[in-house]
């Protein structure tokens, strides 16, 4: 449960303000209701959930400063973590990553936006995960997911929307990677947090009409 609606924040399948009910998450995952509040619970210790008294839960909205934050904290921790990956990488890491541009790629030319989204991020997450530090790679986990609600509340939808700009990721991310090939650490973290730099410079913090979404977004493909 936990893991499913992680993953549907990724894909941003799960937008912001989504009303979380106890009842509803009960009926669509065949679990008593005991068994959805620790869920709840976890996700919102990590930010992912926002827990109201006499409303329930739904899917956190960030503040303009919680994203700010956000982004700060990934361009501090980041170069760290491509600093221990790039001295432990093998072939097949390096391998991984250019598959990982590849299908990112072909998600883009495909129109098929969510599984494009969800692979930038696990761009992200492959170098966190195999940087050998644990505590910076649970923190990498919350923070790309923070990450997915910020762009959906506050990210541009023409830019995100048009082709050209979706290709900007790939062609970020293989720049980083013929850094890593060349384990030239000071050029990477430089490419690294430029591209978080990027990111963050694409949000709109001007007000926007909230939309009602359904929990059973859920289970859309």
């Amino acid at each position: 449960m936990y893991q499913r609606i992680v993953e549907s924040v990724l894909d941003h399948r799960l937008p912001p303000g989504t009303r979380l009910t106890e009842d509803k998450l009960s009926s669509l995952f065949g679990v008593s209701r005991t068994r959805i509040k620790p869920i709840l619970v976890r996700l919102a210790n990590e930010k992912i959930v926002t827990l109201t008294h006499n409303r329930g839960a739904s899917v956190s909205n960030p503040t303009r400063q919680e994203s700010i934050e956000v982004f700060e904290t990934r361009r501090l921790i980041e170069p760290v973590l491509l600093k221990r990956f790039m001295e432990r990488a093998q072939a097949e890491d390096i391998a991984y990553l250019s598959n990982n541009i590849s299908q990112d790629r072909q998600a883009q030319e495909q129109g098929h936006r969510h599984r494009a989204i969800g692979l930038t991020g696990e761009f992200h997450l492959y170098i966190a995960s195999h940087a050998q530090h644990d505590t910076l790679n649970r923190l990498m986990h919350e923070l790309v997911t923070r990450t997915c609600l910020i762009l959906m509340a506050w990210g541009s939808k023409d830019k995100v929307l048009r082709k050209e700009h979706a290709a900007c990721g790939c062609q970020e991310h293989r720049q980083l990677l013929d850094a890593i090939r060349l384990r030239d650490v000071k050029i990477a973290q430089e490419l690294m947090v430029a591209h978080l730099h990027t990111i963050e410079s694409q949000l709109n913090f001007s007000p926007v009409t909230e939309n009602e979404f359904e929990i059973e977004q859920l289970l859309q493909d």
